[in-house]
């Protein structure tokens, strides 16, 4: 028997003239950037927030609130980092993640195989584990206007029972 959860996370961020673009861990060329209290990486903040929520370990805010100083410019690689850590101290390890990002502005398809590797490093699971997938919204909304990033994170996790 096994014990699996599925978790979502879901982060939006206004775009800004003179951040980099941060997304899954990979620095984007563009003329703006995700503003954040941390690098604003909306791809690895959902990505965390999936991992937190399906085992049942709170959220982003909680574990590394946007409050602390420590976290000023922080590389979002290390919140996701320590929320794999928790999770397998707990005894879960991930089974897979499925990530949609939505942007009107840079196109994505050019860098989503460089996101998959990089997340899939950084979640220690094999590439074909990790999906990345681009939209846009159609010129609707504020990320349809180009004003803002968000991203969708689904997760499975498992704990094996003894």
């Amino acid at each position: 028997m096994s014990d699996m959860r599925v978790g979502h996370g879901y982060d939006i961020h206004r775009l800004v003239p003179s951040r980099p673009l941060m997304l899954g861990g990979v620095e984007i060329e563009s003329e703006v950037g995700l503003l954040g209290h941390s690098d604003g990486d909306a791809v690895l903040h959902a990505l965390t927030d999936a991992l937190l929520g399906a085992a049942g370990l709170g959220d982003i805010g909680e574990h590394f609130p946007d409050t602390d100083p420590q976290f000023a410019g922080a590389s979002s690689d290390r919140f996701l980092t320590r929320a794999r850590q928790l999770l397998a101290a707990d005894g879960y390890r991930i089974v897979n993640a499925d990530l949609t990002i939505i942007a009107e502005r840079p196109r994505l398809g050019p860098v989503k195989v460089e996101i998959r590797r990089n997340v899939a490093a950084l979640l220690e699971v094999s590439e074909d584990r990790v999906a990345v997938k681009a939209r846009t919204r159609e010129g609707l909304g504020a990320v349809g206007r180009g004003e803002a990033i968000e991203t969708h994170a689904v997760v499975l996790i498992e704990r094996a029972k003894a």
